[in-house]
C-alpha cells in the first residue's frame, strides 16, 4: 500500500472533519502516511488534527496528522496536495449570491457572476499555491476540490506543469437523483456523463439494463400536473424527458432561469446565510467529538455529511496504488469529447493508474444540449485567463459571455459592485 505525504489546504474548514473521515475510511490503502492540515485558523486546525488523530487511533490506523498555518512549509516534499478552500469564507459567498439578484441575475455559488467571482478569488490563491508547489514539491500531484473546479483547473493546466485533476461527485450523484425523482431504484442506474463540471449530460443512461429515458418520461407525465410535486424534481424530470439525456441539476439555472430567479429573489435568506446559521453547531459537534476517545460524526451536524471529498481519496488510491480504475474527472480534453478543444478542461470518465489520468474517448454531446455547454466552455476559458492574468476589462468581457448574464451593461455594473465588495481578496490588476 502507498505511503504518501498529503498536504490538505483547507484543513481547518467546516468540511475538513468529514474529509479526514473519508481518508481514514480508506486508511488501509495509505498505512503509514502523513497528512499535513494547512489553513489560516490555528484553533480550528488544532481541533481538526485532534479529531483526525483520534479517529485514526480508534480505527487502528497508522497515520500521522500535523497542522500548520505556514503553507509553504506544509507543502514541502509532499506527494499529493488536496485543495478545498473558500477565499473570503461564507461572507464572500453572501456577496456572490446577493449582489447579482439586485441586478436581475441569478446569484449562485458556482454559476453566473457568483461563480465568476469565486473563480477570481480562488485562482488568485491557487496561483500562489502552484508556484510554491513548483519550488518545494515539484513531483506532487494536485487534487482540487476548490470551486468552481472547472475554471480553477482551466487556469492551472494552461500555466503549470503540475499534474492537476479537479473532482466532483456530480456525475455519480445526479443520475441517482433523477432516478429517485422518477420513483426508480437508483442502484439500478448505469450512466456515463460528459461535458463540463456542473454542466454535463449523460451519453449512456441505463436502468436495469434498459434505456432509462422512457421510465423517466412516464414519471414526468404522471407527476407534471400534480400541484404537490416537488418543483426541483419536476425540473429534472422535464429536462431529462425532453432532452433525452440525464442532466446535472445545475442546468435548472439556465433552462428555468426566470422561475429560479423569482424564487431566489423572494427567498428571505441566501444559501450562504442558511449555512452560516449552522456553522456554530458544526464546530460545537466537532469539539464534542474531539473530546471523545471514539469520535463519530453525526451527518446532521457535519458540513456535507459524514464523509467528504471521497472521490479525491478514491482517485489518490487509484494513482498511488495503481488500481487501474475509471473515475469521473476534470482534466484537459485531449480529444475525449469531439466537439470541444483539446486543451479545454472537461468532465469525463478517466482511466486512473500509477501513470496518472487519461481521459476516455466519449464521442460527442447530443446536438440538442451541446450549444449551451459549448457556450459555457468559451466562458470557462475566458474566465480562467481573466483570473490568472487579466485586468478589469478582461474580467468584464468574460462575465458578459456568461449565459446567465449576456448583457454588457449588467456585466459592468455587477463586476464593479462585486469587485468593490470583494477587493480584499482580488489582485489589484482586476480592480482597474
Amino acid at each position: 500500500m502507498a505511503r504518501i505525504k498529503l498536504a490538505y489546504i483547507g484543513g481547518g474548514s467546516t468540511r475538513a472533519p468529514g474529509t479526514m473521515a473519508s481518508f481514514i475510511e480508506q486508511g488501509e490503502n495509505f498505512r503509514g502516511s502523513e497528512v499535513v492540515l494547512i489553513d489560516l485558523d490555528k484553533e480550528r486546525l488544532e481541533l481538526v488534527e485532534t479529531l483526525a488523530r483520534k479517529m485514526a487511533s480508534h480505527n487502528g490506523l497508522d497515520l500521522t496528522v500535523t497542522h500548520t498555518t505556514d503553507r509553504r512549509a506544509g507543502l514541502e516534499d509532499c506527494d499529493a496536495v488536496l485543495t478545498s478552500f473558500r477565499p473570503g469564507g461564507f461572507e464572500a459567498r453572501y456577496v456572490d449570491e446577493s449582489v447579482p439578484l439586485k441586478h436581475g441575475v441569478i446569484g449562485q455559488e458556482t454559476q453566473g457572476p457568483g461563480g465568476f467571482f469565486m473563480a477570481l478569488r480562488s485562482i488568485a490563491v491557487m496561483k500562489e499555491i502552484v508556484a510554491e508547489m513548483e519550488e518545494v514539491c515539484p513531483r506532487a500531484r494536485l487534487f482540487n476540490y476548490t470551486n468552481p473546479i472547472n475554471i480553477v483547473s482551466e487556469a492551472i493546466t494552461h500555466h503549470s506543469d503540475i499534474p492537476t485533476v479537479s473532482l466532483c461527485e456530480g456525475p455519480i450523484i445526479y443520475p441517482r437523483m433523477v432516478a429517485e425523482a422518477a420513483g426508480l431504484n437508483p442502484d439500478k442506474v448505469e450512466t456515463v456523463m460528459i461535458g463540463l463540471n456542473h454542466a454535463s449530460w449523460s451519453i449512456l443512461h441505463l436502468y436495469d439494463g434498459e434505456d432509462m429515458i422512457p421510465p423517466v418520461q412516464k414519471a414526468y407525465e404522471r407527476k407534471k400536473d400534480n400541484p404537490k410535486a416537488d418543483p426541483h424534481d419536476l425540473r429534472l424530470l422535464m429536462l431529462a424527458s425532453i432532452m433525452g439525456s440525464i442532466p446535472v441539476e445545475y442546468f435548472q439555472y439556465y433552462y428555468f432561469k426566470d422561475e429560479i430567479l423569482a424564487e431566489l429573489q423572494a427567498k428571505p435568506t441566501t444559501r450562504s446565510q442558511d449555512i452560516m446559521a449552522s456553522v456554530p453547531d458544526y464546530w460545537e459537534h466537532y469539539r464534542e467529538q474531539a473530546n471523545s476517545d471514539a469520535p463519530s460524526l453525526d451527518p446532521a451536524r457535519s458540513r456535507g455529511g459524514i464523509h467528504e471529498l471521497e472521490l479525491a481519496i478514491d482517485v489518490m488510491d487509484a494513482i498511488f496504488n495503481d488500481r487501474k480504475e475509471v473515475w469521473p474527472v476534470n482534466v484537459p480534453n485531449k480529444g475525449a469529447i469531439a466537439n470541444f478543444p483539446d486543451d479545454l478542461v472537461v468532465e469525463v470518465p478517466g482511466y486512473v493508474d500509477k501513470n496518472g489520468i487519461v481521459p476516455i474517448a466519449a464521442g460527442r454531446l447530443p446536438q440538442q444540449v451541446s450549444g449551451l455547454v459549448e457556450m459555457l466552455g468559451e466562458y470557462q476559458a475566458l474566465a480562467a485567463e481573466a483570473a490568472w492574468s487579466g485586468t478589469r476589462r478582461e474580467g468584464i468581457q468574460a462575465l458578459a459571455s456568461n449565459p446567465l448574464v449576456t448583457s454588457l451593461t449588467k456585466a459592468e455594473a455587477i463586476y464593479d459592485e462585486m469587485a468593490s465588495a470583494l477587493k480584499d481578496y482580488l489582485p489589484a490588476r482586476l480592480l482597474r
